[in-house]
């Protein structure tokens, strides 16, 4: 694909903070966040993502917009051989994360508190085993439509940087937002929807842990739906 797409705004559009931090999580966003952060070395070649872990993971997950992290934290704490690496500009999102991290000695984790786009564009190809965008702004104004995080562009970028059979997780309570993913989606022929059934988009899957976010359904619809794809062996692309 080239040009640039037309649903997609490179500028990042969100807070960078919310209300003010209570001392102990501001301390560590001082203290330990940057024990934690990754960064990019300089010049443009690519970067493996293991280099950022201790050890040898066996594969790296990414998550987009973790929010308050509780869903990273629980990924990483039930596969301890997995690099979890999670973007997330929000800071007192992050905040958050930090004491869940320090609280139970998540030694798993690495994150990026900034927008993901730049870091995305700097991974090796098929570097990622998994990739989970979990309940992102809908941004439901038509105008704001090109802001959000799924769109051409990205799916771009995540089918060059997941390996064969790497798994995308997708999910949101918004039913505008679900006909938009899923129409970027099945027009993509680099991804394959892993569905079955109606039950493999409407329950959640045992290794997919409730948030407070879900409880609160901020959109008042239906409720949450749980989309699962594959990305498809490469074939001479």
């Amino acid at each position: 694909m080239t040009g640039k797409p037309v649903d997609s705004d490179p500028r990042f559009h969100g807070r960078r903070r919310g209300r003010k931090l209570r001392p102990g999580r501001e301390r560590l966003l001082e203290t330990v966040l940057p024990t934690l952060s990754v960064s990019l070395p300089p010049g443009d070649g690519p970067v493996d993502p293991r280099e950022w872990f201790d050890g040898d993971p066996k594969d790296v997950w990414l998550e987009i917009g973790f929010g308050a992290g509780e869903h990273l934290a629980w990924q990483a704490a039930a596969h301890t051989d997995i690099g979890m690496l999670g973007a997330e500009p929000y800071l007192n999102g992050v905040a958050r994360l930090l004491s869940e991290i320090s609280e139970s000695n998540l030694s798993n984790i690495r994150l990026l508190p900034d927008d993901v786009r730049p870091m995305l564009a700097r991974l090796a190809e098929a570097s990622l085993a998994r990739v989970f965008i979990l309940f992102p702004d809908p941004w439901p104004k038509l105008r704001h439509h090109q802001r959000r995080i799924v769109n051409t562009a990205m799916l771009d970028e995540l089918a060059r940087v997941m390996e064969d059979g790497a798994e995308l997780r997708l999910a949101t309570d918004d039913q505008s937002y679900l006909v938009w993913m899923l129409r970027h989606l099945e027009a993509d022929d680099r991804f394959e929807w892993m569905a079955t059934r109606s039950a493999d988009w409407t329950t959640r899957p045992e290794d997919w842990p409730d948030t407070r976010y879900e409880g609160k359904n901020r959109s008042g619809g239906p409720g949450s739906t749980f989309l699962r794809y594959r990305r498809i062996a490469r074939k001479g692309e």
